[in-house]
Formats: structure tokens, C-alpha cells, sequence
């Protein structure tokens, strides 16, 4: 800071019972004002290092937010697996079944179709086009359509 110290400014906080009790308790048990002791632990969130705090436990800490993170993202991933898991299963169970004759018409067509679908996907995964930023600038009120073609 430059020269003169710069005052303090005040916070006010409603804090639940228990966290409350918790505040009161370590700030007896370190001798230190309750506010003294909130000012630290909030310094101590938004910069670890900078708070004298320890490193280890700062890139503990860090290495905990990854792991949550991590978590998060298989839980999601299994849920867009299931998720389409469930829609083929869905889908096969409601198609009907195709006699001998239209059955090789039909694999020529899946095999066509099935080549543009690779193809499309290709250019979405190649650019930055995904579903979700689709899907939030969709549907147009009169638009029954599920996607467009690209």
C-alpha cells in the first residue's frame, strides 16, 4: 500500500447456527476476534499461498477441486451414455422388422446414411458447432424439426 494504511471496510454476514458456533469456538481456541478469524479464513480461500498458507496444502486443496471436477464430468459422460444407450434400445425395439426383399435395400440406405452421419459429425467435431449451443439457440416457435442439416 502506499503510505497511509487504508482502512478497513465492514461486512455483514448471516452465517447458519452451527458455522456460527464453529467461528466462535476456533476464535477462542486461537484467542483471536471473531472478525480477525473470518478475515483469515476468507483470505485464506481466495489466495492460499498468499495468506501464509501452506503450499502443500494449497495444491492439496487444488488437487481436490480436480478430482470434483473429474467426478462430475464421468458422471455426466455415463449419463449421456445411458442416455443413448436407452434411445437405440428404444429405437431398435420399435422399428419393425424388414422382410428378405427390402432388407438389401434397406442395409444400402443404412450404409448411405451411415456415411453422411460419420461425415457430419466429422465436420462438427472439426469446428466449434456442438448440440447444447444448437440446442439453446433453438427451437424456433413454428419449427418441429429435431436439428437441422448442416
Amino acid at each position: 500500500m502506499s503510505g497511509a494504511r487504508q482502512k478497513k471496510k465492514r461486512l455483514s454476514v448471516y452465517l447458519e447456527p452451527h458455522l456460527w458456533k464453529g467461528l466462535r469456538t476456533q476464535a477462542a481456541r486461537r484467542s483471536m476476534s471473531d472478525s480477525l478469524l473470518a478475515e483469515a479464513a476468507i483470505a485464506a480461500w481466495l489466495d492460499p499461498e498468499g495468506a501464509g498458507g501452506d503450499p502443500k496444502a494449497s495444491l492439496e486443496a487444488a488437487v481436490q477441486r480436480l478430482d470434483r471436477r473429474q467426478a462430475r464430468i464421468e458422471r455426466d459422460l455415463s449419463i449421456s451414455v445411458e442416455t443413448l444407450a436407452l434411445f437405440i434400445r428404444l429405437w431398435f425395439t420399435s422399428m419393425p422388422a424388414l422382410s428378405d426383399s427390402m432388407a438389401a435395400a434397406a442395409r444400402a440406405q443404412g450404409a448411405e446414411r451411415y456415411d453422411r452421419f460419420v461425415e457430419m459429425l466429422g465436420r462438427r467435431l472439426a469446428s466449434d458447432k456442438r448440440f447444447r449451443t444448437d440446442f439453446a439457440r433453438e427451437p424456433n416457435e413454428g419449427d418441429q424439426t429435431v436439428g437441422g442439416a448442416e
